[in-house]
């Protein structure tokens, strides 16, 4: 079975060299490279990521602009990368979808080759439980069968750069509307995946999964052991966040778990996702 990261951030050197020209007309963009933390990662940085910790292949995307402009430069370069490496690296798209004509860039990098849409970020780019700013942009990923990748976070605990003010409520509501649409919540989705113990959740929550992205700076490794309980071991995904995290970050985590249930979450759930 394939070891797949979900969640790699990739950023076009043009944008990573001057990263300061493109933060003063994007303050969200500003306010993570400004972090101390923050890294840029290059399509080479990832693959040798991969080959160091063992994996074979990532899930690629640029970076929540809310300029098309800059979606489109963004998913210029991993058109360009993914078929540099078709066989290691999964492109996403970066779109912003409260715009207009996003039905074109969506047709423009699927018929390039990507697999799915991400990492959005509601609050920054738009009102997620608003339908009048998401309906074109679901109802066009869900004809398509394209996977969403959407920022949340968890709505308590303690302030970093990137936390965003999006309620589990309003995550929910959009997940309600939308229930054709396969939906990745990345951190855990906050905590909302154990809201999956209430049994309406559940059932609406059917087209949901969860990745792993950022987790040690979040959780204790046990929480993995308690989603386990819930019988959510079908909807975890390992993310990384790289280069925000290496990939070695996590996977001692996992060793606790059944062998079974390690290779689901590792690559088998996500290699369903990915069309």
């Amino acid at each position: 079975m394939s070891r797949i990261d979900f969640h790699v951030h990739l950023t076009p050197p043009e944008i990573s060299a001057n990263w300061k020209k493109y933060a003063e007309k994007e303050p969200h963009f500003a306010l993570l490279s400004q972090s101390p933390r923050n890294k840029f990662a290059a399509a080479e940085d990832v693959i040798a990521a991969l080959d160091e910790a063992g994996f074979d292949k990532a899930v690629v995307f640029g970076f929540a602009f809310n300029d098309p402009g800059l979606c489109a430069l963004a998913n210029d370069y991993i058109i360009e990368k993914i078929k540099e490496f078709p066989e290691r690296l999964i492109g996403f798209m970066s779109v912003s979808p409260n715009t207009a004509k996003i039905e074109n860039e969506i047709d423009r990098c699927y018929a390039a080759g990507m697999k799915g849409v991400g990492e959005i970020f509601p609050a920054v780019q738009f009102c997620i439980d608003d339908e009048r700013q998401t309906c074109n942009f679901t109802q066009v990923c869900a004809e398509r069968d394209l996977p969403v990748i959407i920022h949340v976070n968890e709505p308590v605990g303690h302030f970093y750069p990137g936390k965003i003010d999006t309620q589990l409520r309003q995550i929910e509501r959009f997940i309600e509307t939308n229930p054709n649409l396969c939906i990745v919540l990345s951190h855990l989705g906050g905590g909302l995946l154990f809201y999956e113990a209430m049994p309406e959740l559940k059932e609406k929550f059917r087209n949901v999964y969860y990745d792993t992205a950022a987790v040690p700076l979040l959780y204790r490794p046990d929480v993995y052991r308690a989603a386990a309980a819930l019988g959510l071991g079908e909807k975890i995904i390992f993310g990384s966040d790289f280069p925000l995290l290496p990939i070695s970050r996590y996977l001692p985590d996992f060793e606790s778990l059944p062998e079974t249930e390690r290779g689901l979450i590792l690559g088998g759930n996500a290699a369903r996702l990915i069309p």
